[in-house]
């Protein structure tokens, strides 16, 4: 009598865990027509759910965790403020660890939840295979740092992107370069796409401008002996060097050269404009030249940004945090103008963007979605810090 009690209780049991499953899904299902037939977005009930994509892990990670701060304190203020359209925002985050393959599967897993839009976007070569399936998902995608010309013809028109492009820090660079008096310079990048970008995109406007390149050169990933690199550099005696790519080999660049002798210019490009090129460059940093996104630390709008994070995370804000933090609210914005979570009146609000006040300054888009206006500054290294140079 007691067995036939305990396996009724037992069965009991079990039809009441397949009733209610073991959990809830952080992203459950949503019909097919979703916000058109008038149904909440992906997300829990009264949630709407944004995706951020960045890298957190791998070599690029500081700048990406960076990143998603920024965005994660925006959506914090946001809700504070009554969310949007009434919901309050949840996140969830690709991992693109700056590589193209994983940066596929993080928009996979992005859209696979169903996200509304997506914010992020640091290394172009990752975040270019992304744009072709954002677009066929018909989700919007505003990218706060990747800027690789190659990015505009592969956009499917979903995409935005709020930092100047390639072609602009080129012209900063030319720009500075000549009110320096160079006449000769040395270009050096990784083989990634944003560096090969800037790289040939600073060679066809220095020369255009009728000055010459003496030497190219390529750096691997993982390399730590630039001897080769140096002595090219060197042999071919340029006024100054420009390194397009990220700050890690940036700085041991940097120390080689000048250890070996070199006196002329040196700059980086935005790339290598965190504090962390100066920290591994130590005191061959000093007087490094850096063509940089509009870093908050000199934008008189960004100060209460700058205490709001400072007392969220246990960090400084880097050199993209301006931007996704207006990239995040950008989006929102965009969100209450459409007054729907459907994504083409979200992309039809983007690119009406008209003057939008950010903390890094307003924006607009041309047809091709990106930033009406260069955004670069120049920084020096001074003391260790990177200071305004203009």
């Amino acid at each position: 009598m007691f067995k036939k009690s305990l396996l009724l209780v037992l069965i009991a049991m079990l039809l009441v865990f397949g009733a209610f499953g073991c959990g809830q899904d952080a992203t459950p299902p949503a019909d097919d027509e979703g916000e058109a037939n008038g149904e909440e977005p992906a997300g829990f009930e009264g949630q709407v759910l944004l995706g951020i994509m960045v890298p957190i892990t791998g070599s690029e990670a500081s700048d990406g965790i960076d990143m998603e701060n920024a965005a994660l304190l925006a959506v914090q203020e946001i809700n504070a403020a009554g969310g949007v359209l009434g919901y309050e925002i949840i996140t969830t985050t690709g991992d693109d660890e700056c590589d193209p393959s994983k940066a596929t599967a993080a928009a996979s897993k992005l859209i696979s939840e169903e996200v509304v839009a997506v914010v992020g976007g640091y290394c172009s070569g990752a975040t270019l295979p992304t744009l072709a399936l954002y677009g066929d998902a018909g989700i919007p995608f505003v990218i706060g740092a990747a800027n690789a010309t190659s990015l505009i013809d592969e956009n499917p028109g979903w995409t935005f992107m709020i930092n100047s492009t390639g072609d602009a820090q080129a012209a900063k660079a030319v720009e500075w370069f000549e009110g320096l008096g160079v006449e000769t310079i040395a270009l050096v990048d990784d083989g990634s796409a944003f560096s090969v970008d800037l790289q040939s995109q600073t060679k066809m406007q220095w020369e255009a401008a009728g000055h010459s390149v003496v030497a190219e050169d390529r750096v691997e990933t993982g390399t730590q002996d630039f001897s080769a690199v140096v002595t090219s550099i060197m042999s071919a005696n340029p006024d100054a060097v420009y390194w397009t790519a990220y700050q890690g080999l940036g700085a041991l660049l940097i120390r080689q050269l000048r250890q070996d002798g070199y006196e002329g210019v040196i700059m980086v490009g935005d790339g290598s404009s965190a504090q962390e090129l100066l920290d591994l460059a130590q005191a061959e940093g000093e007087g490094v030249y850096c063509t940089a996104p509009p870093v908050v630390d000199f934008l008189p709008a960004a100060q209460n940004f700058i205490a709001g994070y400072k007392s969220s995370f246990p960090r400084e804000p880097g050199a993209y945090a301006g931007l996704m933090y207006d990239a995040t609210y950008l989006l929102v914005d965009a969100i209450e103008r459409a007054g729907s979570f459907d994504g083409e009146a979200i992309k039809n609000a983007l690119a009406a963007t008209d003057g939008f006040e950010g903390i890094t300054g307003p924006i607009s888009f041309t047809p091709q979605n990106t930033l009406n206006r260069s955004n670069f500054v120049i920084l020096v290294g001074e003391g260790g810090r990177w200071q305004l140079a203009e």
